[in-house]
């Protein structure tokens, strides 16, 4: 048979992987985002794009009542369609996050 023996188990190394504190506490440095520039900057991207498609469909709409030969009806509703599933979408999100925060704190600990 094999000779099988266990490591002992070194506690300071498992806190120190769980990114706590000795006393085991969670570390006050900020965690380091991901490569992406994590959720934050994703939100703020995605709420970019829906407030820049909204000024957009605005602009084709304003286009069109000013009758620009350039500018066809198509093309308009196209755009704003494209904005209010933009908003939808943003809407549903804010949604969501706000539930998961309501339901976090509501948690029994």
């Amino acid at each position: 048979m094999s000779d099988l023996r266990i490591k002992p188990f070194d506690f300071q190394a498992a806190v120190a992987r769980a990114g706590l504190r000795p006393d085991g506490m969670p570390r006050t440095a900020p965690v380091a985002e991901a490569a992406g520039g994590g959720f934050r900057t994703a939100m703020a991207d995605a709420l970019k794009n829906v407030s820049q498609s909204q000024l957009q469909a605005d602009s084709l709409q304003r286009e069109l009542t000013l009758d620009n030969p350039t500018v066809s009806v198509e093309q308009t509703v196209m755009a704003m369609q494209k904005a209010q599933i933009g908003f939808q979408a943003a809407l549903q999100v804010r949604n969501r996050l706000a539930q998961a925060y309501s339901d976090i704190m509501n948690m029994q600990v």
